[in-house]
């Protein structure tokens, strides 16, 4: 295992790396999460066979924060980012999984006319480029408060948002709590108010255009997520087990259900 530090753009980039010899997939985390978070993914066994190859996002992680935070902090930044890491390291065309903000700067980076092998998402819901789309594709409390887009986290407002983000029996693993609270404030506010305000590619018409294999595994349990959203997505290289939605999981199916989603991102890669 190795920990590579690559100088971009948009900072220092920390990113593991299990340097295997198979494809590789790139594992592209959530809003205020880090490359930890993707740990049952490298001890899988099932995926032992994949170079696994997991950054941190700038602003996040063991990542510097961005030099230049309004052109980091968004869906293109990101995928900037990633094309960054993936040339730095000599990659082309790796399988993505991309959870949350990471399924959104996948299909930026897809749009963008970069190149990959497949891709799935989970907790990531192609929207088109409107307050209608995340409206009908995100459940938003009106009367809650928004942490996704919040700067300044209070301690409790840490908890509660690694909770629900990534928790598991009402427990967050400690070093993903520290993440969320080491990670750049600015980040999820400049994300939330340059998709709003700035806009992003239609992720609608990136999925409808793909042509590699595209999946979508969502915890069924998922709060963030309006699930019928996905049934309507126009999808002509769907894998054929459509839409799935893992039993027993909530926002992060990866780690709350390892087994069984370590087998399906096995099977979707032909590890």
């Amino acid at each position: 295992m190795k920990t590579h530090a690559i100088e971009t753009d948009f900072g220092t980039i920390a990113v593991q790396d299990n340097e295997a010899d198979g494809p590789v997939l790139l594992l592209v985390h959530g809003n205020s999460a880090c490359k930890e978070v993707f740990a049952p993914q490298f001890a899988a066994p099932a995926l032992q066979g994949l170079r696994l190859v997991a950054p941190d996002l700038p602003g996040h992680g063991h990542s510097t924060d961005a030099p230049v935070p309004e052109a980091a902090y968004t869906f293109a930044g990101y995928a900037a980012m990633l094309e960054a890491v993936q040339a730095a390291l000599g990659i082309r065309a790796p399988w993505v999984f991309g959870w949350s903000l990471g399924g959104h700067a996948a299909l930026e980076m897809i749009g963008r006319g970069t190149p990959v092998a497949g891709l799935m998402i989970s907790g990531t819901p192609p929207v088109a480029p409107s307050v209608e789309s995340f409206m009908s594709a995100f459940n938003i409390d009106p009367a809650a408060e928004n942490l996704t887009a919040k700067r300044d986290f209070t301690d409790a407002d840490a908890l509660a948002y690694a909770l629900h983000t990534g928790g598991i029996g009402g427990e967050v693993d400690p070093h993903l709590l520290a993440m969320v609270r080491r990670t750049d404030g600015r980040a999820r506010e400049i994300m939330f108010t340059s998709a709003m305000t700035q806009g992003f590619i239609d992720e609608r018409a990136v999925v409808a255009g793909m042509d590699v294999p595209f999946a979508v595994a969502n915890g069924a349990e998922d709060a963030f997520l309006q699930h019928g959203y996905f049934d309507g997505l126009e999808a002509p290289t769907l894998w054929r087990h459509g839409m799935l939605r893992v039993e027993g999981a909530g926002h992060a199916p990866f780690r709350q259900t390892p087994r069984a989603f370590n087998t399906l991102l096995a099977e979707f890669v032909g590890a």
